[in-house]
């Protein structure tokens, strides 16, 4: 930790390399205390005496010390991050504009065993739009990580057989300066400053509010794991705000040979991982989310960037650093497996024991059930994308995710309706692949009705039905809306999920494909071998010049029977013994 409680008072320390000076100052209320820090090598530091937990401080720099910067080790903010135009105007003091950090004792460090195993349900929840609108959890607690640990939640979770809560961001993050004059806000959280602080609204009570809930959905048989971003950061472009990073040691960030900033995660700047400085905050963040909070396991936004220097290795040092290390090596870590720089899809090129997000599943089980897809590109996903991963079933499979259309707007939308977003309908994906069953948006035709509610039960029960490791979205398994907005990152309320309007019966329907994938260990369990026997609908083996104009098939497995039929808009999952459904 940058500030260590130590006896009589506090040694603080910052990485600052290239300043010829840095203070560090201190806050009681709005008074400033300035105290000169020392230089060893590349670090900073200083102990003040009299001072203790609870203290507020930042750093300032000769390089500008009119800019109050934010420790990259804070664990605690007094404040959530805001932006201001003046936080990227040089020489305008910004002391009132940034949160401070908070001296903050760490707690007993935790050593447990990772719950999580591949091949269970990861549920990806956005923890602020997840319980806004839950009617059992106290208005106080709604939107916060308390709220996930309240009984409703977890019975819910338990119904629907969630083996780990993925939880979107919820390190404190900054709005992109383009969306407070268009009166938004950043609803998901990739947009971090320091990697370690937990945004204040969502955890009022800090480190120690994700520890008690951690443990209260352990000990209902529910891991977790936290989706973290370590591609950029809010300071963005050189237009962007000075906080962190930029005032203390800007050699953090990838840059070109010709000395700009490289953007390889699309949001003005990029971290570079060929740093060892940079590589260390991350296993530091890494350890203090396992120590001190007993996480499972991490999901990566834009994970190539951990792994450039500046191109894609797949012998990245990060990944040997993570392996080698006591704390990390067992942990549950997914790659979101591409970014949007020169070579950054890589899908399937990830470590042996590292799980990826498949968007080829997504794209391929979607196609399927619009009709213009092969019934030969769904076998293959629905027993693990073995063209992608071999016989390690790494894949994560998805139907919908927080980006892009809900599944609900899969089948009701053919295009995105994003104006809302302030960019004239420009950004998301143009060509996600999504369909509206002939009417766009909202129906009252019972028949358009009758026929979504058919798509999306054959678009859950293949998830289901899928070997390894499976995705899904909250809300998604009572029928969420983003009502055609295909990138809803800006749209606060709108992600606010309706518990009091949800689809009870699609949700019961998803609660019993829990259970008859909990029955099928051929499924839920990629140790298995796959042993797979295919046949065409009615009975017959399948041959090879069956599969592309098939439109449906049976797949038999050692303990399950699965029914697909395109025609009939149905998918069955049978364990041995039971009766197929629908």
């Amino acid at each position: 930790m940058t500030a260590t409680l130590v006896a009589g008072g506090v040694d603080f320390s910052v990485r600052a390399p290239r300043a010829g000076a840095v203070w560090l100052c201190l806050f009681d209320g709005e008074a400033e205390r300035r105290v000169a820090m020392a230089r060893s090598g590349d670090a900073w530091h200083a102990h003040v005496a009299g001072v203790g937990e609870g203290a507020r401080y930042g750093f300032r720099t000769d390089a500008d010390s009119a800019k109050l910067l934010v420790d990259p080790y804070a664990v605690t903010l007094d404040w959530r991050f805001a932006y201001d135009p003046h936080l990227r105007e040089p020489r305008i003091d910004t002391a009132a504009l940034v949160p401070k950090a908070i001296v903050t004792a760490p707690l007993a460090p935790l050593d447990l065993p990772p719950l999580f195993r591949p091949g269970g349900l990861i549920y990806e929840v956005n923890v602020r739009a997840f319980t806004m609108r839950h009617p059992d959890v106290p208005p106080a607690q709604r939107g916060t990580i308390a709220a996930l640990a309240h009984p409703a939640v977890i019975a819910h979770l338990q119904r629907i057989g969630v083996a780990a809560v993925e939880l979107m961001p919820i390190v404190a993050w900054i709005d992109e300066r383009h969306l407070p004059p268009l009166g938004l806000g950043n609803g998901w959280g990739y947009n971090p400053v320091v990697p370690m602080a937990l945004d204040p609204r969502l955890a009022p009570a800090g480190i120690a509010e994700l520890r008690a809930t951690v443990a209260t959905l352990r000990a209902a048989g529910i891991g977790t794991i936290l989706d973290l971003v370590f591609n950029h950061t809010g300071e963005s472009d050189p237009l962007g705000p000075t906080l962190s990073l930029r005032g203390l040691d800007d050699a953090a960030y990838a840059r070109g040979p010709d000395g700009t900033l490289i953007n390889d995660a699309g949001t003005g700047n990029t971290l570079d991982f060929a740093n060892p400085a940079v590589r260390a905050l991350t296993l530091d963040s890494l350890r203090h989310f396992v120590a001190q909070a007993g996480v499972d396991g991490f999901r990566f936004d834009l994970a190539t960037v951990m792994a450039r220097g500046p191109g894609f290795d797949p012998a990245a040092p990060i990944f040997a650093e993570i392996a080698a290390d006591p704390v990390l090596r067992d942990r549950v870590l997914i790659a979101e497996p591409w970014d949007i720089g020169p070579g950054g899809y890589q899908l399937g090129k990830f470590p042996d024991d590292w799980l990826e997000w498949n968007d080829r599943y997504r794209d391929d089980v979607r196609r399927f059930w619009r009709g213009d897809g092969s019934a030969g590109a769904l076998a293959t996903r629905l027993m693990g994308s073995s063209d992608i991963f071999g016989d390690r079933t790494r894949g994560v499979s998805f139907v919908a995710a927080h980006d892009g259309f809900t599944l609900a707007d899969t089948v009701a939308f053919a295009t995105r309706h994003n104006h809302a977003n302030g960019e004239d309908n420009r950004d998301g994906h143009a060509g996600e692949i999504a369909w509206d069953n002939g009417v766009e948006g909202e129906s009252d035709d019972a028949t358009v009705r009758a026929t979504r509610d058919a798509d999306v039960r054959a678009l859950l029960a293949t998830l289901f039905a899928t070997r390894g490791t499976i995705l899904l979205t909250a809300g998604d398994e009572f029928g969420r809306t983003q009502c055609g907005n295909n990138n809803g990152y800006a749209q606060d309320e709108l992600l606010w999920l309706d518990w009091n309007g949800r689809d009870r019966s699609l949700e019961a329907f998803v609660a019993d494909l829990a259970q008859r994938r909990a029955a099928c260990a051929s499924l839920a369990n990629p140790a298995i071998a796959r042993d797979a026997t295919w046949l065409r609908r009615y009975g017959q083996p399948m041959r090879d010049a069956d599969w592309e104009d098939a439109t449906g098939f049976v797949l038999q497995l050692r303990d399950a029977t699965i029914t697909v039929d395109r025609d009939a808009r149905t998918i069955t999952l049978a364990p041995a013994g039971q009766a197929q459904i629908a």
